[in-house]
């Protein structure tokens, strides 16, 4: 069994600017090295501003800024040993639409993987973004990870399918303030008994701050509600005895009663049971 994971969720401050938001971000990816992270996780659109929010054309992105700023953190990363999930639009070739993604950087520097946002909401896929089409899964240290961006937190379906690729915890990136993210985000770490990543700009925090989710469903860290940037810590440990119940137990049972064989070869022929009509 892998020893316990410490990981950092950024509660990072989005502008338009993308120099500006690249220094604040390599802020925080050193202060998460500094706390002993392995992994850091960013709120959507961190690197390059969310659309409709600091965008409001795709033309207004400096591209070729964002392109560098990227690749310095990246480098960043390798010099620290630490992994990077980072939010931000990937620009395909014209004219087609970028992809909501994060972008998952090795602690060694490279880019291991790219996720792609794949059910936007109507205005994403009316006005400004292509969606993605697979799940993406990688590994830290012993634990596996899977991927989500903001509004996939409303499809469960997205969530189970993660549990059923067996990674142990899923990091949901969002530009939100809406309160119910953070109950689904707890909803869906009960449900499948996964650990919960939220990570969430700073100017939306005051609602939903960044926070860390066990798979009992209990919020094991959060960051602050003032509006400024924020680092919360966590760590993955499946030897805690307070999980032991969701990891041990629950998770195994339910990956077969969704089967559903523990049920149909209980099911009984009787009268009774096919009669609907009284008590």
């Amino acid at each position: 069994m892998a020893g316990p994971l410490r990981i950092a969720i950024a509660q990072s401050r989005i502008g338009r600017d993308v120099r500006a938001n690249g220094r604040e971000i390599r802020g925080l990816v050193r202060r998460a090295a500094a706390g002993g992270a392995r992994l850091i996780q960013f709120p959507e659109g961190a690197a390059s501003g969310y659309a409709k929010s600091e965008i409001t054309a795709w033309d207004e992105v400096d591209w070729p800024a964002l392109r560098e700023e990227l690749e310095e953190t990246a480098a960043l990363a390798g010099a620290l040993g630490l992994w990077v999930v980072l939010g931000s639009a990937h620009p395909l070739t014209a004219p087609h639409r970028p992809h909501n993604s994060l972008y998952v950087i090795s602690d060694t520097g490279v880019l291991a993987g790219r996720y792609d946002k794949r059910r936007c909401s109507h205005t994403e896929i009316t006005d400004w973004f292509s969606p993605g089409e697979a799940p993406l899964t990688f590994a830290v240290d012993g634990f596996s990870f899977g991927c989500a961006i903001c509004i996939e937190t409303v499809f469960p379906e997205l969530f189970a399918e993660y549990e059923a690729l067996g990674v142990d915890a899923v990091l949901v990136s969002t530009y939100s303030r809406d309160p119910v993210f953070g109950a689904l985000a707890r909803g869906h770490a009960a449900a499948t008994c996964l650990w919960i990543g939220l990570a969430i700009p700073a100017q939306c925090s005051q609602p939903l701050p960044s926070s860390l989710t066990g798979p009992n469903g209990a919020v094991l860290a959060e960051g602050g509600r003032e509006g400024e940037s924020d680092l919360v810590f966590g760590t993955l440990d499946r030897g805690d005895p307070a999980f032991a119940i969701a990891l041990e137990k629950a998770r195994p049972w339910r990956r077969t009663a969704r089967l559903g064989e523990i049920y149909e070869e209980r099911r009984v022929d009787d009268p009774r049971s096919r009669d609907r009509s009284g008590f």
